[in-house]
């Protein structure tokens, strides 16, 4: 199974896409507060649908204690400071993809934590400055979850 962790996301509409999105793949969706909403906002409900029920989603206070979950899980980071683009990865199961805040992406400390070639980025034009969050999560997803065999999936 693989995983998705939320870095202090800011936009209840995006977490809830991705909680509907997780509820239809098999994931697991982890997310690192604070968070820029209330749990039980309506935008988050309207956006997951009726899909919340059928989810797993786990709270961390802090991406030490995520880290501290999840110690044998290998960290991918989707950020636009990546040097390999998401679908060069070789996928593994119970891999966990990592994804920062709307408005600012991972803090410093994570990106000098995490290994160079665990930060993957999406080929955009040099322009942009981002994708949606939730556009993002999916696409990548959906590369490692075809890469694994759609393990699961219909």
């Amino acid at each position: 199974m693989l995983h998705v962790a939320l870095f202090q996301p800011q936009i209840a509409p995006n977490t809830g896409n991705i909680i509907r999105l997780m509820a239809n793949t098999g994931g697991h969706l982890h997310i690192v507060e604070p968070m820029g909403f209330d749990f039980e906002e309506k935008k988050l409900r309207r956006a997951g649908l009726d899909y919340h029920d059928l989810a797993r989603v786990s709270r961390y206070p802090s991406f030490e204690a995520l880290v501290a979950a999840m110690p044998e899980r290998r960290i991918l980071a989707l950020t636009t400071k990546g040097q390999h683009h998401y679908h060069q990865m070789q996928y593994q199961p119970d891999d966990l993809l990592l994804f920062g805040s709307e408005t600012s992406g991972l803090a410093a400390d994570i990106h000098q934590w995490l290994p160079a070639e665990h930060k993957l980025r999406l080929p955009m034009q040099a322009s942009s400055r981002s994708l949606n969050l939730s556009n993002t999560v999916a696409i990548v997803y959906y590369e490692a979850w075809r890469q694994l065999g759609f393990v699961g999936g219909l």
